[in-house]
């Protein structure tokens, strides 16, 4: 069955409120239950609503769930730090904290592992998570270019493609680093990547540049 935003649905008007309740509650039997015994029913106890007005919002679990996960991410800012190495060491130290949550951990490897089987989920996780990020490499790219850190690229399928990369670059090192390999990404290990990433950059740019 195909996915439904939330936000597609009719009816009376939402409550804000008794959504962040039901998200809430969601990340908490996560936590609690795991992915196989989290129930519909057991979130709308958690959050005091009605099943009827949890149905209402999410046609089931797995829309829930990465909407759930999805908010967590929603928190992350790009700060400006006055360069594009502090700019960066501050967004992923963000991220690693978000995922060094057990709500954030529990969720993200949950859907992950089930969108393996689900075409639908996994199409719901790339436009709830994976596209709504990506807007802070946007931000990150465009603030750099304006200081003259990156050079501005005309094409935009090349510039949509090395959006894609240095997203794919950061999200995947550091969900490995937190969540796969379970090891820290402290203060020391973000200021290395962050130096790989700019070299990596540095010579897209120049390989640009010659062509």
């Amino acid at each position: 069955m195909q996915s439904r935003s939330p936000a597609s649905r009719t009816g009376r008007p939402r409550s804000a409120t008794a959504d962040a309740a039901i998200l809430a509650a969601t990340r908490e039997a996560l936590v609690e239950l795991g992915w196989s015994k989290l129930t519909l029913g057991d979130v709308a106890t958690r959050a005091g609503v009605a099943k009827t007005t949890l149905y209402r919002r999410w046609a089931g679990k797995n829309e829930l769930v990465v909407d759930a996960v999805a908010e967590l991410f929603d928190e992350l800012e790009l700060p400006d730090r006055g360069s594009l190495a502090a700019d960066i060491e501050g967004v992923v130290l963000q991220f690693a904290a978000i995922l060094a949550r057990p709500e954030a951990r529990s969720g993200l490897m949950a859907v992950v592992a089930e969108s393996t089987r689900d075409d639908a989920l996994r199409e719901r996780i790339r436009t709830s998570i994976v596209d709504r990020q990506k807007r802070l490499v946007v931000e990150g790219r465009t603030r750099a270019q304006r200081r003259g850190e990156l050079p501005q690229e005309t094409d935009p399928t090349g510039s949509a493609r090395t959006i894609d990369l240095i997203f794919d670059l950061v999200a995947g090192a550091v969900v490995h680093r937190t969540v796969v390999s379970a090891e820290p990404a402290d203060e020391e290990w973000v200021h290395g990547f962050t130096r790989v990433l700019l070299l990596g950059l540095a010579g897209a740019a120049a390989e640009s540049a010659e062509g």
